[in-house]
């Protein structure tokens, strides 16, 4: 049985955790490293079985407990060359860290699990979503921090057993909320976020190529509730003439704790 959850998940910081057998993997840190240990600690999960930590980019939120993190856990960290190069430039990381590139969709060896990164169309200096095969051939995808769905991102989403998926805004919070016009402009182009309609019609299609277990992820904390992803994941959904089964999961992540487990 493999295991899909995060341990943190919103505009204040992001770390998602998958594990078949004894091994896990973990997407970002972006909260301190005590955060992520009390999250490790609520998995009862040994950090010894950690074979590696996935990037998505360099931006605060998604990478802050990093450095203090690796000095205690010596494991290598992936991601793409230039979200690599940005943090070894400024000593985001310990220097006696391995650190591996992962680009254009070359697949990687990591314990037991086979990764593969794809382009997100992010404001970083590069910005990618993984799709991880666990050892029996399960498939994990995430994507969070993208402008829009692109053809790649959804190639790389489609038919995976569980996705990880952004939902960071709703369009009226933002655009009536107290943000200044360029931080709503940046949000809502596609180098920015993911709204809700978006990420929604995009389950949707999911959920016809055969996807069943999602989690939303990454909502903003000024510009969203997991009330207000809820309400329009339901209406998009009904429009589309999709009835949910017991089967389904449609997980909203917990901002501050880790989130109930999806098995899959």
């Amino acid at each position: 049985m493999a295991v899909f959850t995060t341990l943190y998940s919103g505009s204040s910081g992001n770390c998602a955790y998958i594990k078949e057998g004894d091994g896990f993997l973990l997407v970002d840190m972006g909260k301190n490293c005590k955060q992520t240990m009390l999250g490790l600690a609520a998995l009862q999960e040994d950090v010894k079985n950690l074979q590696g930590i996935l990037i998505t980019h360099e931006h605060s939120d998604h990478i802050s407990g990093l450095k203090v993190f690796l000095k205690k856990v010596k494991v290598p960290i992936y991601g793409s060359s230039a979200t690599l190069d940005f943090l070894a430039e400024r000593e985001l990381v310990p220097a006696d860290i391995e650190m591996i590139p992962l680009d254009g969709g070359r697949p990687e060896n990591i314990g037991e699990y086979t990764v593969n990164s794809f382009r997100t169309s992010h404001d970083s200096a590069d910005c990618a979503g993984y799709r991880i095969v666990t050892p029996s051939g399960k498939i994990a995808a995430i994507a969070t921090d993208l402008g829009y769905v692109s053809d790649e991102v959804y190639e790389n989403l489609k038919g995976a057993d569980v996705i990880g998926l952004e939902s960071n805004y709703d369009e009226q919070m933002l655009m009536f909320g107290a943000y200044p016009y360029y931080l709503k402009k940046r949000i809502a182009s596609t180098r920015g976020h993911l709204c809700n309609v978006d990420s929604a019609n995009t389950i949707s299609r999911l959920i016809q190529d055969g996807s069943k277990r999602f989690a939303l992820c990454h909502l903003s904390q000024e510009n969203n509730t997991p009330g207000q992803v809820r309400l329009t994941l339901e209406q998009i959904l009904q429009q589309a003439g999709i009835e949910l089964t017991n089967d389904m999961i449609m997980q909203v992540a917990s901002r501050h704790a880790v989130s109930p487990i999806i098995e899959f």
